[in-house]
């Protein structure tokens, strides 16, 4: 009888055991049933907690674990130590031991001491380079995830439209195609290949955060903050297209949106964007990460919420998951679930995608960071080569008037460096320093290559903004006493982020203001300070002037291309960006940077872009014909000043024998297109071959052309290569008036061009349904 009781006991006591198992720590099993297991454990508070962050220094204290913690701008070896303390009390000290997703920022290098500066954004668009960018994307992670990042708040996937604008700096390009290509690439590099991360987050990568959703980029009058005036069509084709790209194809992990507002809905409180196109129509299983302060922005700047318990009710059902940069919003979501206002249900969908990206991601696996191993893996000299190299793909070369450039150290003697930015390096924002101990400059790169062989008479001219002109005479007397001239100009950047927002630029720094990046709108695109005037002293001399620019935003040099003999943008090329600017200079490298948007003679021709609809010819006029011109300003023409795509090389190339399988094709077939590109020239060189469709006559007005190719090759002296592609329909589908993405039938043509403006072969293609 004994016997008969304790069987049933035994089996009673299993069946306990088993079902108090803790499924969620099991590495083992599928990451949904460890989501399940750890959600039914979690009380009300600790699911809050979830959605929530602090910072690795505050986040030991409590039993309740943070959702996300943020790496300080301090060394990466301390950002490291931090991680350490943060994670294991986490782990160890709360009650269920949810690790933190531990964020950084990562926009062009980790933003932490001793890591690896790569040139700033708009500086990557420019290489037209995907794989360069995805080789960058992975080092970054492989040096972030060291100090224990697990997120990168990055990359971005706004538009370039305006470059009043003080993040013009931190964007790819003005086209959504090239974007989406570099910003997925970005994507691929950092968290792995999107088959393998739809279940996991490999060991040396990092999530990555798509930002900012969407059309934060377009703000009125370019100043940061400001409403996006933009209509949804517009919306879909250009300002969406990327984030979808990034959703679809690259499977990026983690949102966010924009501190804006369209239509009168901000960003945070939007669920046209966040649930019907984000959730919906590209089914985005990841979670959605608040941008700083944007939820408390609800009702303390764009007034929709009457209080901090109102806009938390607003954000959580527009779908935001996770309040940055600490809790105050969401912190009103317990007593608001408890007053019935809001459902625990909606705080449980938020909680399990941030609790699913944290398995996917190991982080309960994953060991603490391991400070010793920093030295091997950071700042390495592959590391350091690659943001050489990318710096060199990037410098754009403007104009080269009767072979300026390349200079010959066999014939110049003595070279005069002048400016402001000669003797600086400029790293743009999200950057940790501008120690010039921490790179090379242009003046330091040049004295590099040329060793002995030159003579470097240097000048400073001139601060960077200011009317001080006390410098010129001597800048003057260097000019005079060189063969030659190359005047480093431009502007500098916020260090880390944000400083701008709340006042002017400079009041402390009255010698080096800040004039660009996060905060930092002007009102006009002309050279800051005394710039041009230094330049102007300068060409008064006689000598062959080089302009390089040194800069996070295009500026307006009509006057410089009017009368310099060459003029090379550099952008912000990171910290080996001094030896690219000097290889460049004296042709140890061939210049192949390409514009990724398009520069625009003055101010008052903004917004200035290739990719307008045919009503709009004035804005760029390249594309009129003799019956309808387009339209021109009174005293200027529209013209670009530099259009998108152009860029010059120290060698030529020629175009030959375009060719496409078929004329005619219809649903669920491609076209394969070639071209024959010749390297005409005497020295070897890298090409950007450019697809663009068109003059299509649709149900709606579409943009008189759009990149949907390219192709960087390099090519031999006399060389020939074909470069293929292959088209489908989705490359000319349209948002139709019933707002649905179609193909419609009719005719368009394939373009190859060198840039927008200068398109060199052209046949016509027929789309039928």
């Amino acid at each position: 009888m004994l016997l008969k009781k304790i069987a049933p006991l035994s089996a009673f006591v299993l069946f306990a055991l088993t079902a108090n198992a803790q499924v969620y720590k099991d590495p083992k099993a599928p990451v949904q049933e460890r989501v399940a297991d750890l959600l039914k454990r979690m009380t009300l508070e600790e699911k809050v907690g979830q959605m929530s962050m602090s910072s690795l220094g505050e986040s030991t204290k409590g039993t309740i674990a943070f959702g996300v913690l943020e790496s300080p701008f301090i060394s990466a070896k301390g950002v490291a130590k931090q991680s350490v303390i943060a994670k294991r009390y986490a782990m160890e000290k709360t009650r269920l031991g949810i690790p933190p997703i531990q964020i950084g920022e990562c926009l062009h290098g980790q933003l932490a001491a001793g890591a690896t500066v790569f040139p700033q954004s708009i500086a990557q668009g420019s290489t037209w380079n995907p794989a360069l960018i995805e080789q960058m994307g992975s080092v970054i992670a492989y040096e972030a995830s060291t100090s224990g990042v697990d997120q990168a708040l990055s990359p971005l996937f706004d538009l370039i439209r305006d470059p009043r604008y003080g993040r013009v700096e931190e964007c790819f390009s003005e086209d959504p195609y090239l974007v989406g290509q570099l910003g997925s690439a970005f994507v691929r590099g950092m968290q792995g290949d999107p088959q393998q991360t739809k279940t996991k987050i490999a060991a040396n990568k990092v999530m990555c955060t798509a930002k900012h959703f969407a059309a934060y980029s377009i703000p009125i009058a370019g100043v940061n903050l400001a409403p996006a005036e933009v209509g949804e069509r517009e919306l879909r084709s250009m300002f969406l297209a990327p984030f979808r790209e990034a959703v679809e194809k690259a499977n990026i992990y983690s949102l966010m949106p924009s501190y804006n507002e369209i239509d009168g809905i901000p960003a945070h409180s939007n669920q046209f964007l966040l649930r019907q196109v984000l959730r919906n129509e590209w089914n985005f299983q990841g979670y959605i990460f608040s941008d700083y302060g944007a939820l408390g922005q609800l009702y303390n700047f764009h007034h929709v919420a009457k209080s901090q318990a109102d806009a938390a009710v607003m954000a959580i059902a527009a779908g935001v998951d996770l309040e940055a940069s600490r809790p105050e919003v969401y912190a009103h979501l317990i007593e608001l679930v408890k007053a019935g206002k809001v459902k625990e249900s909606q705080i449980d969908s938020s909680v399990v995608r941030i609790l699913t990206a944290k398995f996917k991601a190991g982080l309960f696996e994953k060991a603490l960071p391991d400070t010793l191993k920093l030295k091997e893996r950071l700042h390495t000299p592959q590391h350091i080569q690659l943001s050489q190299q990318i710096a060199e793909e990037s410098i754009v070369l403007l104009k080269n008037d009767k072979n300026t450039l390349p200079l010959n150290s066999s014939k110049i003697k003595s070279l005069a460096v002048i400016g402001p930015n000669a003797d600086k390096v400029q790293y743009g924002d999200y950057s940790f320093t501008r120690d010039n101990r921490s790179g090379v400059t242009v003046l330091g790169g040049i004295k590099q290559l040329a060793g002995n062989s030159v003579k470097i008479n240097y000048s400073k001219g001139c601060e960077l903004s200011g009317l001080d002109k006390s410098g010129f005479d001597e800048a003057v007397k260097a000019a005079e006493g060189s063969d030659a001239v190359v005047v480093v100009l431009g502007t500098t950047s916020v260090v880390f982020s944000g400083i701008g927002w709340n006042g002017q630029a400079g009041a402390d720094e009255p010698k080096d203001p800040f004039t660009c990046g996060e905060g930092y709108d002007v009102t006009d695109i002309n050279p800051q300070g005394v710039q041009r005037e230094l330049l102007q002293a300068l060409y008064k001399t006689g000598k062959p002037i080089i302009l390089v620019l040194v800069q996070g935003r295009p500026w307006s040099i009509s006057w410089e291309k009017e009368n310099l003999p060459a003029i090379v943008e550099a952008w912000y090329p990171g910290e080996r960006g001094g030896t690219a600017v000097a290889n460049i200079l004296f042709g140890k490298v061939n210049p192949s940077g390409r514009l990724n948007m398009t520069i625009p003679q003055s101010t008052g021709h903004i917004p200035a872009y290739y990719n307008y609809v045919n009503s709009a010819k004035g804005i760029n006029r390249h594309h009129g014909t003799i019956e309808n011109p387009g339209q021109d300003y009174v005293y200027s023409s529209t013209d670009a000043l530099f259009s998108f795509g152009y860029g010059l090389s120290y060698t030529t190339f020629q175009y030959d024998n375009l060719k496409v399988s078929k004329p005619v094709f219809g649903k669920n077939e491609d076209v394969n297109i070639t071209v024959d590109v010749k390297n005409t020239g005497s020295v070897t060189g890298k090409e950007v071959v450019q697809l663009y469709l068109g003059n299509k006559v649709n149900s709606v007005s579409t943009p008189v052309m759009a990149l949907k190719r390219f192709s960087k090759i390099t090519l031999k002296p006399g060389e020939i290569k074909t470069v293929s592609f292959s088209i489908n329909p989705a490359d000319i589908a349209i948002w139709n008036r019933s707002m649905k993405l179609v193909t419609e039938p009719g005719t368009f043509d394939v373009m190859i061009g060198r840039s927008a403006d200068d398109v060199v072969l052209k046949k016509q293609l027929e789309y039928r349904d």
